[in-house]
């Protein structure tokens, strides 16, 4: 191992520059997250009237005091329901994150129900199916805090309804793994949500509030003329001695938490030694440097060696073949004592870099070292003399290795992904274990000016063609209309909006999060559930 010296002044007016830059992006952040909950703490009063807690209130009652929580996809939805930047809502109107009960670490969720009565969004459905896939990846139990409206039918689509069909195969899946499945009805559970308790395998239901039916009473009468009160259709007393969808009642929000923590502890869960194989040492360079190291103009390079050294224990790696396509950076280190392996970019991947970081995705695969992608990078590198090399084959070569390696995979978009580079470098679509992004990253197919700029170079060529001038006030507007679409969806708020991360997070908090997530991979490594041919049948 060696150190990673830092040749950033940390003191110089670019340093400053970047810093504040970055900032003002997470301070935009946090203000987002805080939209959510003062959105759904307006609804405290009524709440309150019926004894009720406010959704994050629930959260907090059933983790374990002073035990790390990791929030999940907080901008889910931001700018989809509502495209006014300003007033959008973030989060999907659910409360999702990673956090301990009793002292297992489960996969939490909660209806925000402070929001539009915890009616279904769309992207509360993809941000609750990626919570599910965590969840059976990572081998962890899944608690679900419940109370909806159920699908809002004035946004109704039918491609939501189709695929939200997920959700309840997903449940199945997880109770058929051996990963227990609690639910907790604090109130409305109607419709598709009824399935959520129905697919649980245990469920705690609060006495003259929860309500579970395949149809309220509006629609029960609208289908069949029969009329019924929400208590006599599907109360918590007539699902606990009637039907038999609940095991426990619970009589408010307060004991039917404590009920589901009792759960929890009476699973006798199978604990997994947390201590990692070397004492942890912190990095040498702070963290809250990684503020200023990276520019908010991907134009200009970053050495991605600066960022790693604010990360890794004692900022001390092993770089695998240094000096062979420099571009792609390599190496081995520590977070928090785990081993880990480093792909990141100062530049474009050229063939030397991908044939590198394809034999080291083999390498990290042999030893069952996980990899944590860097994303930084404008790309492929194209060109006459690259397309002689090989680009397309040596690419291919690290597309292979990535699509086939079993280890674990943690992404972190830091700055630029852009084209090919997204893929290669495992985006989204490459199935990362864990996908976030820091408050600078944008992604795009390729920068909004080159993209401008090849368009018109074609629309130049048809007019020559054609012999017809070329009408310059209509292509300068198509390339400013061009540039602006790309810049506005390349936003990490955008993307991070559109659930193609698993959150955007403060560059500061990068290692504590990097060391939460291994942690979870190498519990999931060592954990056997009693998997069954089929979930856990309610009679």
């Amino acid at each position: 191992m060696i150190t990673i010296d830092t040749r950033i002044d940390s003191t110089s007016d670019t340093f400053a520059t970047q810093r504040a830059g970055m900032q003002a992006l997470t301070d935009r952040l946090r203000a987002l997250e805080q939209r959510a909950v003062d959105a759904s703490s307006r609804a405290r009063s009524s709440f309150q009237k019926r004894g009720a807690l406010l959704p994050r209130e629930r959260v907090a009652c059933l983790l374990d005091p002073g035990a790390p929580f990791l929030p999940l996809a907080t901008l889910a939805g931001y700018g989809l329901d509502d495209p006014n930047p300003d007033t959008s809502i973030p989060g999907g109107s659910l409360v999702a994150g990673i956090g301990f009960v009793c002292g297992v670490r489960c996969m939490v969720l909660a209806t925000d129900s402070g929001i539009d009565a915890g009616a279904m969004t769309e992207a509360g459905n993809l941000k609750l199916m990626r919570c599910q896939d965590i969840a059976l990846e990572n081998r962890l139990p899944l608690i679900h805090l419940v109370e909806s409206a159920g699908a809002n039918l004035r946004k109704y689509r039918v491609e939501k309804f189709v695929r939200g069909g997920t959700i309840f195969y997903n449940l199945a899946r997880l109770s058929a793994a051996g990963l227990p499945v609690i639910t907790v009805v604090h109130g409305s559970s109607t419709a598709g949500g009824a399935y959520m308790p129905g697919l649980s395998d245990y469920v705690v239901m609060v006495r003259k509030r929860a309500r579970a039916f395949l149809a309220g009473p509006p629609l029960l009468k609208a289908a069949t003329g029969e009329i019924a009160t929400d208590e006599e259709l599907g109360g918590a007393d007539l699902h606990a001695t009637v039907s038999g969808l609940a095991e426990y009642l619970a009589e408010d929000d307060e004991h039917a938490i404590a009920t589901a923590r009792d759960i929890v502890a009476s699973l006798d869960w199978p604990r997994v030694d947390q201590t990692p194989p070397r004492p942890a040492r912190a990095p040498k360079l702070p963290a809250a440097e990684l503020e200023g190291v990276m520019t908010l103009d991907h134009k200009r390079p970053v050495d991605m060696r600066e960022v790693i050294a604010r990360l890794v224990d004692d900022s001390a790696w092993l770089p695998f073949k240094p000096d062979y396509g420099p571009g792609t950076v390599c190496g081995h280190a520590r977070i928090e004592g785990h081993a880990v392996g480093f792909i990141a970019n100062n530049g474009p991947i050229d063939p030397a870099g991908a044939t590198k970081a394809a034999q080291f995705i083999q390498a990290c695969n042999q030893s069952g070292t996980p990899i944590v992608f860097l994303q930084n990078t404008t790309g492929f590198i194209v060109g006459k003399a690259s397309e002689e090399a090989g680009m397309i084959k040596h690419g291919s070569k690290m597309i292979q290795a990535l699509s086939n390696s079993t280890v674990p995979h943690v992404t972190l978009y830091c700055g630029a992904s852009f084209g090919a580079g997204n893929f290669g470098m495992c985006g989204r679509g490459f199935h990362p274990r864990f996908c976030f992004s820091w408050p600078n990253a944008r992604t795009a197919v390729m920068g909004g000016e080159q993209a401008a700029m090849t368009l018109e170079i074609v629309a130049r060529q048809q007019a020559a063609r054609k012999g017809v001038p070329v009408d310059e006030a209509a292509l300068a507007a198509q390339t400013a209309e061009i540039v602006a679409n790309f810049e506005r969806q390349g936003s990490a708020f955008v993307t991070s909006g559109l659930l193609l991360d698993d959150g955007v997070i403060d560059p500061r908090d990068t290692r504590a999060v990097l060391a939460f997530v291994l942690a979870t991979a190498r519990e999931a490594a060592a954990r056997t559930p009693r998997a069954m041919q089929f979930g856990v049948a309610r009679f």
